[in-house]
């Protein structure tokens, strides 16, 4: 997981309540103050250890952004991207099943409609009923 800020720590610190604690869960990001090239830094010592042949899941905050293009090029850089799936506006739904699906799906295609699907139905208005009875005090 990337992003700006703290937003990819953040996240990643929410999903381990919910997944638990797993080595093969990353995450960092572009604090403000940060360049772009110091991030590039970070995010290669992240994934030093991530073999060739490894499959990844990339989740940034936004498309295009710094985190986002950084991490590409590195993971360009050690001839990674034809085993990684990029998704760009993660969120707490997506990430989740990302954590937990990531391993049972040998289709890459059912995997990242799966994961974008979680992904949009996460997001929902809720609507307070209103009761017609009540006092309008509020």
């Amino acid at each position: 997981m990337v992003s700006h800020g703290e937003f990819a720590p953040g996240l990643h610190s929410a999903v381990k309540m919910m997944t638990g604690d797993r080595t093969d869960v990353l995450s960092t990001s572009l604090k403000d103050g940060m360049s772009a090239d110091q991030f590039a830094e970070n995010f290669k010592e992240l994934v030093k250890d991530i073999k060739e042949d490894d499959q990844i899941i990339l989740l940034a905050d936004i498309l295009s952004g710094s985190p986002f293009t950084n991490a590409l090029n590195v993971l360009s850089e050690k001839g990674q991207l034809g085993n990684t799936l990029v998704i760009a506006g993660m969120n707490m739904p997506l990430a989740i099943t990302a954590v937990l699906m990531k391993d049972n799906f040998d289709d890459l295609n059912v995997l990242k409609e799966t994961l974008l699907s979680e992904g949009r139905n996460g997001l929902v208005e809720f609507e307070v009923a209103s009761d017609e009875d009540e006092d309008d005090d509020l």
